[in-house]
């Protein structure tokens, strides 16, 4: 999103250039980015510690993980054990090499900390699953509890852009309490199918992916549905609230760093960026109204008024358990706080410091944990 921010402000200076300044910044919004280039630089490892180029992610305290050899090599590292800011170096608790080798040269971070499948990151049994979407067959993953799957299923999104690695972090504290973990696809995820514009609906279309996936969940037992969002994630999950029949199965809703108003986060980059208000606020009428859609590349309007959940946070009818970073760079946590002050009938409020987005659980697994634990026990 801040390359669609530079992009757009060089093309601002004349009203022609406004509106391509805007549907350029709308585009890259609704984008995918299949591109996952290298953003971390190893520069030596001695089998306990690695030390990095710093950058603004490599220095925040808690776990994360590598990808290496182009994707296909993967570590884990804890905690900061030296950082020398004069010279730019970190050095990092290196917690293991799951895959590949790690040596000096080009890495890419991982904030989700495992970089594979629960059956390879956490040893769990697992199985590979694909559920009927409405746009054709859609992988997942299924993971059950001690004892077998029940009548309880925990249902988790994860975020724009992001992979369904995201989700494993979860996994534990709710096999503990007895939930079967369904970890579903949606369209415009890497190697399952796209919608017909190839592009994100930021919420307002994914919802109904999700929603073939708790079908699933139904079609084996399930009575009782959980349902997890992180980022986007948690729009999607907001959305299929509001809009599915199977929302009465729903008990509860954890979010995580959850976009709860997209409108208030693309305000943001485009602040981040200096792009002029008009621009952004054309960019977003553009994606609405039906003669944006060909300069946009959307088949269908994309109201980002629909995903202001401060707004129409009378409509909301679930317990939420809302965890957000006041440090998250991408995805300001003000509507979530706005969302919880609102409605505290229904939503709880569990603010981080420090962890940037969706890296709540990285900074305090053990606070992360218990409080999902809990929330599921009920």
């Amino acid at each position: 999103m801040a390359a669609a921010s530079v992009g757009a402000t060089a093309l601002v200076g004349t009203a022609a250039g406004s509106l391509a300044g805007a549907a350029y910044f709308a585009r890259k919004v609704l984008t995918p980015d299949r591109r996952r280039p290298d953003d971390v630089v190893v520069r030596a490892t001695d089998g306990r510690s690695v030390t990095l180029e710093t950058n603004a992610e490599t220095v925040v305290p808690g776990r994360y993980g590598l990808w290496t050899d182009e994707g296909y090599g993967h570590c884990r590292v804890g905690d900061v054990l030296e950082l020398d800011a004069a010279a730019g170096l970190v050095r990092r608790e290196l917690l293991g090499v799951d895959a590949g080798s790690l040596g000096p040269g080009p890495a890419r971070w991982n904030g989700y900390y495992y970089g594979a499948a629960p059956d390879v990151s956490l040893g769990l049994a697992m199985e590979y699953v694909t559920y009927e979407g409405e746009l054709g067959a859609m992988p997942a993953w299924v993971v059950a509890p001690e004892g077998g799957a029940g009548e309880r299923w925990a249902v988790l999104v994860h975020g724009r852009g992001a992979r369904r690695e995201e989700a494993v972090r979860a996994l534990p504290p709710l096999l503990a309490q007895g939930w079967t973990c369904l970890v579903p696809s949606y369209r415009n995820d890497e190697g399952v199918p796209a919608g017909g514009d190839g592009r994100y609906a930021l919420g307002l279309s994914e919802w109904r992916d999700v929603d073939a996936a708790i079908g699933y969940a139904v079609g084996r037992g399930a009575r009782e549905v959980l349902l997890g969002g992180w980022s986007m994630g948690g729009a999607i999950a907001l959305q299929l609230l509001d809009r599915s029949e199977r929302a009465s199965l729903v008990s509860r809703v954890v979010l995580d760093g959850p976009v709860v108003d997209w409108g208030d986060v693309l305000a943001h980059h485009g602040r981040q960026h200096h792009v002029p208000q008009p621009v952004g606020t054309l960019a977003r009428t553009m994606m609405r109204q039906r003669w944006g859609h060909r300069l946009v590349g959307v088949h269908e309007g994309v109201d980002l008024a629909l995903t202001d959940w401060v707004r129409r946070a009378d409509e909301l009818r679930h317990p939420v358990l809302l965890i957000h970073s006041a440090d998250d760079e991408f995805v300001p946590f003000g509507p979530s706080l706005a969302l919880a002050q609102a409605r505290p009938d229904l939503v709880t409020f569990e603010e981080w410091r420090v962890a940037r987005h969706c890296k709540e659980w990285n900074t305090d697994p053990q606070r992360w944990e218990s409080l999902v634990g809990d929330f599921a026990a009920g």
